[in-house]
């Protein structure tokens, strides 16, 4: 009973180890600094409107995730009728290309490994003319973000995904 409480309480020690030697090196100020920075109705809008997103988003990310990850669809095979209708609404309709990625028109949407990482498996538009074509959920859903929620979208990105992808 008291390891399983004194093991609830690591990660309070760890961040009040990691405030403190932040603190440590400079004035009694700082750690007033950091107190005052979670506090402020700034912070507390950021936080909140950090929520909605994340809420937002994640009944499609859970999806796409789904999809992609799971065991539900073999390569290339073609996706539901309710699955293809809620990536075509809720993903693809958001990517920056995606009149470049639906080309001459769309037939259907598949998931397959990727042509160039074997080991990495992903969605694909399949064209009317039999071609087809991968794309990101990923930059579809940094693409929504930044049109539904524009003066956080940025934040939330560097926030919640890796640098260096658009």
């Amino acid at each position: 009973m008291a390891a399983t409480l004194l093991l609830r309480g690591i990660p309070l020690l760890r961040r009040h180890r990691l405030i403190q030697q932040q603190c440590s090196g400079s004035s009694p100020a700082v750690g007033l600094l950091i107190w005052q920075n979670t506090h402020s109705p700034d912070y507390r809008q950021w936080k909140d409107k950090e929520d909605e997103i994340l809420q937002d988003i994640e009944p499609i990310v859970t999806l796409a995730k789904e999809i992609i990850h799971s065991d539900k669809y073999v390569d290339g095979e073609r996706l539901s009728d309710e699955d293809e209708k809620a990536v075509i609404e809720k993903l693809l309709a958001y990517h920056p290309h995606s009149e470049d990625k639906i080309g001459v028109g769309l037939h259907s949407i598949m998931v397959d490994r990727h042509p160039e990482f074997k080991r990495s498996r992903c969605l694909f538009v399949i064209r009317t003319d039999g071609a087809w074509i991968d794309f990101s959920y990923q930059k579809c859903v940094r693409a929504y973000i930044r049109d539904k929620y524009p003066s956080y979208a940025e934040r939330f990105i560097r926030n919640h995904y890796k640098r260096g992808s658009s």
